[in-house]
């Protein structure tokens, strides 16, 4: 008997039945697949160190999508791509690790590129990376962008603003607004997201900085390392926050335990926030996050370290810290994530699309009642580092590290 699985592996065998559109012109910019790939299982997963929390936890049954859609390449060798978002005028706005922004059209085309932009420390995993529009943007042009600035003998986790006039292709007045200190020696572990809520208040994630010291300071309230903040546009702690009044705390913490955040939305519908996190190897998860909670790292994990050794004492659950709604092993590496609400599509409606960088792959999850029921793998056949993912006007638009940007639209 056959069990239908989501895919984790590029080292596991899949018959992977997909259904085209159009034959792929290799010479041509497009590719009009609609890949509405049944992927199958032909081996069995392999086992996984932990056993989960709770029935769902983890490998939930696979969906397909039914609706015919097109895959299209509309653009290719953008450079270094880390974040795209959508603009009010039905352009895109794309980040590049190197250190500038660019808009493009919905259909791909250069409209322009955007330089001007404090310094990045762009080694390894950092650079200029996420972007977000300020709720006005209409009408004052605000962007907010994170990166990771050199700062004393480290680097940390900065964000900054600044204005982006339409003619204009150097940003105007950029200042940097927030800090999560104390900066480390490390490449890698930025965190980055940025996420305005409705309300006009910024979160920002910054990952522990993947080296022990940074580690446990994700345990630690007076450290903005493994944390996700949640400020005004001036930098300053949002009012309500849950540490606001406690000594020795960051006032601007919103959660905390932290490992490598890079995915957060918003649900349209329960105004929840939502995030996902890099685990080390195996344990990737997706939390449901609430004021003041306490994720976990490095104390309970479902991963192991790279060579395979125990996560401190191995500990996958403890009294007063949060379990993962859901968690991969192995895993997917998340990037950037969406809730679809475009009405293209409907069976997407208020699904999370999170894209997947060594899974080579967008994870599409099903979610009634927070809980996880169905998982599907899109653009598998692309074999691409899927970096960030965005919508606009009901289609979705992904970036790769090798600097591709792919539009999957209704057929």
């Amino acid at each position: 008997m056959q069990i239908k699985f989501p895919v984790y592996s590029a080292a596991m065998v899949f018959t992977i039945a997909v259904s085209a559109c159009n034959n792929n012109d290799a010479a041509s910019s497009k590719s009009n697949t609609a890949d509405s790939s049944t992927i199958t299982a032909s081996t069995s997963l392999p086992d996984a160190p932990y056993k989960p929390a709770f029935a769902g936890q983890t490998r939930i049954a696979s969906v397909t999508t039914t609706t015919p859609y097109t895959v299209e390449k509309i653009a290719e060798k953008i450079g270094r791509p880390w974040a795209i978002i959508p603009m009010p005028d039905g352009n895109l706005l794309l980040t590049d690790k190197t250190g500038f922004m660019q808009i493009r059209t919905a259909d791909g085309a250069l409209v322009k590129k955007i330089s001007g932009f404090p310094q990045v420390d762009d080694k390894e995993q950092g650079g200029l990376l996420d972007v977000a529009l300020d709720p006005e943007f209409a009408k004052n042009k605000t962007i907010y962008w994170a990166f990771s600035e050199k700062k004393g003998n480290g680097n940390l986790t900065a964000v900054a603003k600044g204005q982006l006039s339409d003619k204009d292709t150097v940003i105007k007045k950029p200042v940097v607004i927030f800090r999560a200190t104390p900066e480390l020696d490390s490449k890698l572990h930025f965190g980055s997201r940025l996420l305005f809520d409705k309300d006009g208040y910024l979160f920002v994630s910054a990952g522990e900085r993947s080296n022990l010291e940074g580690r446990k300071q994700a345990q630690w309230l007076n450290s903005g390392l493994g944390k996700i903040f949640k400020i005004t546009k001036q930098g300053k702690p949002a009012p309500g926050n849950p540490f606001i009044n406690q000594p020795d705390a960051k006032p601007e913490i919103y959660s905390y335990g932290h490992r490598n955040p890079q995915s957060l939305d918003i649900h349209p519908v329960t105004g929840d926030l939502w995030e996902a996190e890099f685990g080390p190897k195996g344990g990737d998860e997706l939390n449901l996050i609430k004021p003041g909670k306490n994720y976990g790292w490095p104390i309970i994990t479902y991963g192991t370290e790279y060579d395979d050794r125990k996560v401190g004492d191995s500990i996958q659950q403890k009294d007063g810290l949060e379990q993962p709604v859901y968690y991969w092993n192995p895993v997917i590496s998340p990037g950037g994530m969406m809730f679809y609400t475009g009405d293209a599509i409907p069976e997407w409606k208020n699904n999370l699309f999170i894209s997947g960088q060594s899974s080579m792959r967008i994870v599409r999850l099903v979610i009634e009642n927070n809980k996880v029921v169905g998982e599907e793998s899109l653009l598998l056949d692309k074999k691409e580092r899927i970096r960030d993912v965005t919508q606009l006007n009901g289609k979705i638009y992904a970036i790769t590290d090798s600097g591709i940007l792919y539009r999957i639209s209704k057929s």
